[in-house]
């Protein structure tokens, strides 16, 4: 159900896309911002992986220096049919973890000092699944492409003033003006919500690989009481939806349900629990 509803929703934002660039009326602004989107993107795609774990200071560990964490990693790949991916330790306290890399040959996974020292070792093998999952779903292409298309329209309504209408038709102020509001909202609004299923999916992953869904429970109840307390050292809107736990978890605005990129601790503890029976 959550695979077919990403879906659904990465087709509708490329409908949007579509019908955005008809409304506007110009085919060379959506094109130009679609390339000048799709060129960001593909750099973020090759080189996004190395950026953020050099933002947030990770550490490239071994079997040698991090024998416990590399032993779960290493049963939980052989368990999945992956490869082993790079491991990464962040040196912050703030318990968390997030995977990345274009593809199973390219993945990391990185968790902080804060998840080592909370979680036991049937936990941390949880979190470990759940972003393997990630990794198995290849959720990092279809973030990017979700990003791509959400990023096209909003550099299309940014061009909707210089490229609105035609000789023909000429573009209404007033409705331009309202669809450079609404529709990168509308665009922001699916991206995070593909951004909630998927992790939904990886944590029914996490379940199904390691066979006890109490382990992730359990592990996501501590994240989530736990981050709401410790801050996390350069954490960055950007990245946000690629840990397990929102680094902002506490401090939502209003309309958090609306922009979450992560959905509530309690409702993925509710799903796990289904997963029981």
């Amino acid at each position: 159900m959550e695979q077919f509803k990403t879906y659904a929703l990465m087709v509708g934002l490329t409908l949007l896309f579509i019908w955005f660039g008809g409304m506007i009326g110009g085919r060379a602004g959506m094109i130009i911002a679609f390339l000048i989107a799709a060129g960001m993107n593909f750099y973020a795609y090759y080189y996004s992986d190395t950026q953020v774990l050099k933002h947030y200071h990770a550490i490239p560990v071994d079997q040698n220096n991090a024998p416990g964490l590399h032993e779960i990693v290493s049963r939980l790949t052989n368990r999945a049919g992956l490869p082993m991916p790079a491991l990464y330790i962040i040196p912050d306290q703030q318990p968390n973890a997030f995977a990345t890399g274009r593809n199973y040959e390219n993945a990391a996974v990185a968790v902080t000092e804060g998840l080592l020292n909370l979680l036991d070792e049937n936990e941390v093998e949880a979190v470990i699944a759940h972003e393997l999952s990630h990794i198995k779903h290849y959720d990092m292409l279809i973030g990017t492409v979700a990003a791509t298309i959400a990023g096209a329209i909003g550099m299309l309504a940014n061009f909707g003033m210089f490229f609105g209408g035609d000789r023909d038709r000429p573009a209404n102020p007033l409705i331009m003006i309202a669809l450079m509001i609404l529709m990168p909202l509308a665009a922001t609004i699916i991206q995070m919500t593909v951004s909630r299923s998927r992790e939904f999916m990886a944590d029914e992953g996490a379940a199904r690989m390691t066979g006890h869904p109490e382990w992730l429970q359990s592990g996501l109840a501590k994240l989530d009481n736990y981050a709401r307390g410790i801050a996390m050292h350069d954490a960055d809107p950007q990245t946000a939806h690629m840990f397990i736990i929102n680094p902002f978890t506490g401090k939502d605005f209003s309309l958090q349900n609306l922009f979450r990129t992560h959905p509530t601790t309690q409702e993925r503890i509710n799903r796990l629990e289904q997963l029981k029976y």
